[in-house]
C-alpha cells in the first residue's frame, strides 16, 4: 500500500486532470494491489514447478506459444510438475497480440480439460492470454464482456507466471491487453485479482532471445518506467520503482544485447521489467502506450518496438511540462550529474534514448505506417490517453499526428 502522504502528493500533482481522473488517481493509490511471490535466478522456473506441484491443483493449464514450446524452454518447469505428481496440459496456440479468437480456443480448452489453475509461460502475449483465460473461465463471460475495469464478479482461476522476456512486467501487473482482429484494435482488461500469485524470473530462459527481441522488450520496460515517472499519478513508491528500473536498464540492456548469454545482465533486466511493472501498475502510462496500441491493433507492430520508436518523439513534445522529472531520469540513467541545470539534463536524457535506440538497432520510424491512416490513429490514441491515463500534458490529435 502507498502511504497517505504519497497519495495526497498525487492529488496535488494531478491539478490539470479532469475530476474523474483525479478521483481515479486517489482510488488507485489506495487500492490494495497484491504482489506475487517472486522466485529469482537461474533455475527459478524449475523451483516454481516444484512449488506448484504441492499446491493441490486438480489440473494446471500452461499457456504459451509455439516458439517457446519448440525451444523447450518450459522443459524443466514441466518436469518439476510431473515429478511432483501435478497433472497439467499445455495450450501453445497463442499468437502475437493475444487475439480474441485464440483466447476463445484457450477458454474452451481450459473448460474441456477441467483445469483449475493457469500458468502463463512466455512473453507478453501468452501472459495476457493466460490472464484473460483464467478470468473468463471463472466468470463464464466472453473476453469482450470483460473489457474495462473490474468487469468480473468472480476472481480468476489462480494465475502463475514465468516470463521469457524482460519487458512487459505482466508478472506483477493488474492488466491484460488483447486484440480484436475484426476491428483492428487492442482492448484492455484490468482487475487487481489478475496479478499472478507467484512468478519465476529465470534469466536462463532468456539467454537465447534474438537481439532484436531483447532490444525491443528492454525498451518496452524503459517506456513503462518513464511514463510512470512523468505521469501525474506518480508517488514516492512508484518513483523508487521507476528510477531503479531505469538505472538497471541503462546499465544492463546494452550488455544483454552484446552478450546474450550473460546471466547477470539478463537477471537484472528481468528485475528491471518487474520494477517498471510495479511502477506503472499504480502510476499508469501515457501517450506512448496510447499510440503504440493503435499501431499494434492496425499493423500488428510488436508492442515493445512501437514503444521504442514512439518514446523519443512523445517525450520531445512533453519535455517542457516535465523538465524536472526528465532531469531526475537523466541522473538515474547516469547520462548527467546532479547539480546540472534541469533543462540540460532533460536534453541529455532525450538524447540518450535516441542514442540507445540507434545502438540497439531500433528504427526511427515505422515503415508500415500509412499516411492516410495517421488522422484516425492519432484521434484514437488521444481518446485512449485522455480518458484512461494521467498524462502530464494533453496533446491534440493534430499534435499527435
Amino acid at each position: 500500500m502507498i502511504e497517505m502522504p504519497a497519495v495526497v502528493g498525487d492529488v496535488v500533482r494531478s491539478v490539470g486532470l479532469s475530476t474523474a481522473m483525479k478521483a481515479a488517481g486517489v482510488v488507485t493509490g489506495l487500492l490494495p494491489i497484491p504482489q506475487p511471490m517472486l522466485l529469482v535466478g537461474p533455475g527459478a522456473s524449475k523451483r516454481l514447478g516444484q512449488a506448484l506441484a504441492g499446491f493441490g491443483h486438480r489440473k494446471i493449464l500452461v499457456v504459451t506459444d509455439k516458439g517457446v514450446a519448440k525451444l523447450g524452454l518450459a522443459k524443466a518447469f514441466l518436469q518439476a510438475l510431473r515429478k511432483g505428481g501435478a497433472d497439467y496440459v499445455v495450450f501453445d496456440a497463442v499468437t502475437a497480440d493475444a487475439p480474441i479468437p485464440v483466447i476463445e480456443k484457450g477458454i474452451a480448452y481450459c473448460q474441456r480439460r477441467n483445469c483449475d489453475a493457469v500458468v502463463a509461460f512466455g512473453g507478453g502475449s501468452p501472459m495476457d492470454a493466460a490472464k484473460v483465460i483464467a478470468y473468463a473461465v471463472a466468470n463464464r463471460k466472453h473476453p469482450r464482456k470483460l473489457v474495462g475495469y473490474f468487469k468480473g464478479l468472480s476472481a480468476p482461476l489462480p494465475v502463475y507466471a514465468v516470463p521469457t522476456t524482460a519487458g512487459t512486467g505482466s508478472e506483477v501487473t493488474v492488466a491484460a491487453v488483447i486484440s480484436d482482429p475484426d476491428e483492428g484494435t487492442k482492448l484492455v482488461i484490468a482487475d487487481t485479482r489478475l496479478v499472478p500469485a507467484m512468478a519465476a524470473l529465470d534469466p536462463s530462459l532468456m539467454t537465447g532471445l534474438p537481439r532484436d527481441i531483447t532490444a525491443a522488450t528492454g525498451m518496452d520496460a524503459l517506456t513503462h518506467a518513464v511514463e510512470a515517472f512523468i505521469g501525474q499519478w506518480a508517488s514516492a513508491y512508484t518513483d523508487r520503482m521507476a528510477l531503479a528500473a531505469v538505472a538497471l536498464i541503462y546499465e544492463n540492456l546494452p550488455v544483454a544485447c552484446r552478450n546474450p548469454r550473460n546471466l547477470e545482465a539478463r537477471e537484472r533486466m528481468a528485475l528491471a521489467a518487474t520494477y517498471a511493472g510495479l511502477a506503472f501498475t499504480r502510476a499508469n502510462v501515457g501517450y506512448v502506450h496510447a499510440i503504440s496500441h493503435q499501431l499494434g491493433g492496425r499493423y500488428h507492430t510488436p508492442h515493445g518496438l512501437a514503444n521504442a520508436i514512439m518514446l523519443p518523439h512523445v517525450l520531445r513534445h512533453l519535455a517542457p511540462a516535465v523538465t524536472k522529472r526528465l532531469a531526475l531520469l537523466a541522473v538515474a540513467a547516469k547520462v548527467g550529474e546532479e547539480g546540472e541545470k534541469p533543462a540540460a539534463l532533460a536534453r541529455k536524457f532525450l538524447a540518450s534514448i535516441v542514442a540507445m535506440n540507434e545502438a540497439l538497432g531500433i528504427p526511427e520510424v515505422l515503415e508500415t505506417l500509412r499516411e492516410a491512416d495517421i488522422p484516425a490513429l492519432a484521434k484514437a490514441a488521444c481518446w485512449e490517453a485522455d480518458t484512461s491515463y494521467p498524462v502530464p500534458k494533453y496533446m491534440s490529435p493534430e499534435t499527435c499526428a
